[in-house]
């Protein structure tokens, strides 16, 4: 066992950066004389979590500590308030200096500091390096020193910008570890949902198969669900199990259009990272605050036909019936369903992005919020309001063949037009009749013009 107590040792919080590669916190850590390797389990974060990202998390710890048992360390883990957990596994091993990747989000901002307060009172500092994106929220501003309301401005300043290059795994560490620990959690998975492999092994793997295999169609497949052609990186992301700075090195080697539009989707997950840092509120309150004065309907058994795929419509029911299979979702189809709870059920957008947020293994608080509110047409680059999508041409022109929801949704797998099946055995008749909700929600929009 190493000395808990040699000069000049260190702790790596790990939070969403479950890696050792291009980790700059982790090889700021190494650095130290020893340095411990923690994790918290935070009841704010764990208790509320679905049963996919606690299934996937504990998958992706499990990962994380194989990887660290090839450099002969192990990872502990402790589960609790980190302001109190931090502080006692710095003091037990006599760190002077505890390492993060700085956190944006609301609550992540406000618990650092807690917890660097905390650490100081003990002599300690908290050390922030990198961050989970390639250039971190509040780095770019327009010309008016103000943050950005719009996209494509910010991608254009966010390219400027500019991010440095990956950096290596640490060598040569001297790992510590702790004699009270728990233990790394085991879930079970729900009963028929299939999850993907988790680590920073599984990331490569599929993010190098996809470079080989994957990306050239990208520009043309990216809106086809039937061909299921996306890079299915995001919950790698949202889990540090690889950085963006390490896909976007690798893309810049590929000069091709697909590249550029995939580098574009990372400015997206970016983009919404700085809006959601710059207004906190808007995690749960409407960007544009018009909005709030809008009416929308009390949510009852229309939110649960939505919830458990049973609305009628082919195209969302095969959505939402893929969210509860596998904890994720096609984005065009995330679209889809995210405008039929919104336009067609008069729902506010929170109900969806809350039901999201417990089923997605890639739930992102930043992309979740604000991806929903730009279909509710209340964020930022917000779709108008007018733009209502029809969920049955929607699938007719994503999903041609109809292969799709006769994978979802089994009821009309033997159906000549799945898209619009008319009476089949137990499939629901449609529970709203999309042209007049159509009209209804543009009149409600209307009355807040």
């Amino acid at each position: 066992m190493p000395s808990h107590n040699a000069p000049g040792n260190a702790v790596m919080w790990f939070r969403r950066d479950l890696r050792l590669g291009d980790n700059p916190a982790l090889l700021e850590a190494c650095s130290a004389d020893g340095v411990l390797p923690l994790f918290v389990l935070d009841p704010a974060l764990w208790d509320p979590a679905g049963a996919p990202r606690r299934a996937y998390l504990a998958a992706s710890l499990h990962a994380l500590d194989t990887s660290l048992h090839r450099h002969h360390a192990s990872l502990s883990v402790l589960h609790g308030d980190p302001v109190e957990m931090v502080v006692r596994a710095a003091r037990t091993v006599g760190a002077g200096q505890v390492h993060i990747a700085a956190d944006y989000g609301p609550y992540g901002h406000r618990r650092d500091a807690a917890v660097e307060e905390a650490l100081g009172e003990h002599g300690i500092d908290l050390v922030r390096t990198g961050s989970p994106y390639a250039v971190a929220p509040g780095r770019v501003f327009n010309g008016s020193g103000q943050p950005y309301k719009v996209y494509t401005p910010f991608s254009k300043a966010w390219m400027e910008h500019g991010w440095r290059a990956p950096v290596d795994p640490p060598a040569g560490a001297h790992w510590l570890s702790l004699d009270e620990t728990v233990a790394i959690p085991v879930v079970e998975v729900p009963d028929g949902l299939e999850l993907p492999d988790a680590g920073e092994a599984s990331a490569r793997a599929r993010w190098e198969a996809y470079l080989t295999d994957g990306l050239d169609d990208h520009d043309t497949g990216r809106d086809r669900p039937d061909q299921d052609r996306t890079s299915r990186m995001s919950v790698h992301l949202k889990w540090g199990e690889i950085h963006p700075r390490t896909m976007l090195a690798d893309l810049a080697s590929r000069r091709s259009r697909a590249a550029a539009t995939y580098r574009k989707e990372l400015a997206w997950r970016e983009f919404y990272a700085d809006v959601l840092f710059h207004h906190p509120q808007s995690a749960r309150e409407y960007l544009r605050p018009e909005f709030a004065a809008m009416t929308y309907d009390e949510p009852g058994a229309a939110l649960d036909a939505w919830r458990e795929g049973r609305t009628g419509y082919p195209i969302v029911d095969a959505g939402m019936r893929q969210l509860r299979a596998t904890g994720w979702m096609h984005n065009r189809v995330r679209m889809i369903v995210a405008s039929f709870l919104v336009k067609d059920l008069h729902l506010e957008w929170q109900h969806g992005a809350r039901h999201f947020m417990g089923w997605l293994v890639d739930g992102d608080l930043a992309s979740n919020q604000h991806g929903w509110q730009w279909t509710a047409g209340c964020g930022t680059d917000a779709a108008p309001y007018f733009r209502v999508f029809n969920p049955t041409s929607q699938g007719r022109k994503f999903d041609p063949q109809g292969t799709y929801v006769r994978r979802w949704v089994p009821e009309l797998a033997d159906v000549q037009d799945p898209h619009e099946p008319g009476p089949v055995g137990d499939y629901p008749a449609p529970i709203v009749v999309h042209a007049e909700e159509r009209l209804e929600a543009l009149a409600r929009w209307e009355q807040i013009r």
